[in-house]
């Protein structure tokens, strides 16, 4: 069992690894006795990849070079078996850095998906830690649970699954840390606000503006937190060959929206902040929760 998810010494049977052609293009294969790995450059047998060291380069029966290496966390994430859409590394290293998510925290997380985010998670608090796992669907657990044990060659002792919703399996464990990627964030800050440590931070993941600002509003009004900051992250490759500099064609754009806040003491409220919103935000027509400050709002 590799608690790292790193493995080393030579490729066996029963272990993942990634094979990339001449152009780039990269092919996630669980390496089986006897199995044949096909593509439109040809095939290539298992069993020239088995019992050899990573970095090896194996010639397809077309006679295409592919280069073959174990998989890093971010090539399995983006690969692996999937039930629901992953949280991408891009996000992923971001939720980790702002989240602080650091070795020995308990951390909650709901909507477990397919694991991508649980995976490094995972790597990140070690062995010493706790991550308590909320997931409501059941296929969605199963799924989860198939991609971890696979990346970490088995069950992580800091891992805990409970299949159901949140608010209603909540099982009162106190934690520093709280990861939210759900459809409705907002319907769970009373849980998580009990959950958290003070001081603890709360990340949600989301994907539409109207959840953005739904959630960010819930956090202000329920008082107990600092002001809320959301972010997006986009990526963008570069070619650099001689004199040809220029942006690459391949980047990655919007996939989410990444919310922060962290917790305030017990019977603590956060201070109001002199707002100035922009004309009708907190008009008649809007419906939502109304963080302090805003009850009197004029419409447009």
């Amino acid at each position: 069992m590799s608690l790292s998810g790193v493995r080393r010494g030579l490729l066996t049977a029963g272990e993942r690894v990634s094979i990339t052609n001449h152009k780039g293009r990269r092919y996630s294969v669980l390496l089986v006795d006897g199995g044949v790995f096909h593509s439109t450059k040809g095939t290539i047998h298992h069993d020239q990849i088995i019992g050899q060291p990573e970095g090896i380069v194996v010639n397809s029966a077309g006679g295409v070079a592919h280069i073959v290496m174990r998989p890093v966390l971010e090539e399995f994430t983006v690969s692996m078996p999937r039930g629901a859409t992953v949280i991408y590394p891009k996000d992923a290293s971001y939720i980790l850095m702002y989240t602080d998510i650091f070795p020995g925290a308990r951390v909650l997380e709901a909507g477990v998906g397919s694991g991508g985010l649980t995976l490094s998670l995972l790597r990140a608090i070690g062995e010493t830690g706790e991550l308590h796992s909320y997931e409501r669907r059941e296929d969605f657990a199963e799924t989860a649970t198939k991609n971890v044990q696979q990346f970490f060659d088995g069950p992580h002792p800091a891992w805990s699954l409970h299949v159901g919703d949140l608010n209603e399996t909540y099982g009162g464990e106190k934690v520093d840390r709280v990861v939210l990627d759900m459809l409705a964030p907002w319907e769970c800050i009373d849980t998580v606000y009990s959950a958290l440590e003070p001081g603890g931070w709360l990340c949600c993941y989301v994907a539409t503006t109207t959840q953005m600002g739904r959630t960010m509003d819930t956090i202000r009004a329920h008082g107990g937190w600092i002001e809320p900051r959301v972010v997006e992250v986009n990526v963008r490759e570069w070619h650099a060959e001689g004199l040809a500099i220029r942006p690459g064609h391949a980047g990655r754009g919007h996939t989410g929206f990444i919310i922060h806040s962290r917790r305030l003491a017990d019977g603590v409220r956060a201070p109001l902040k002199r707002r100035r919103p922009a004309p009708g935000a907190y008009g008649e027509d809007y419906d939502g929760p109304r963080p302090p400050g805003t009850e009197d709002y004029p419409a447009l």
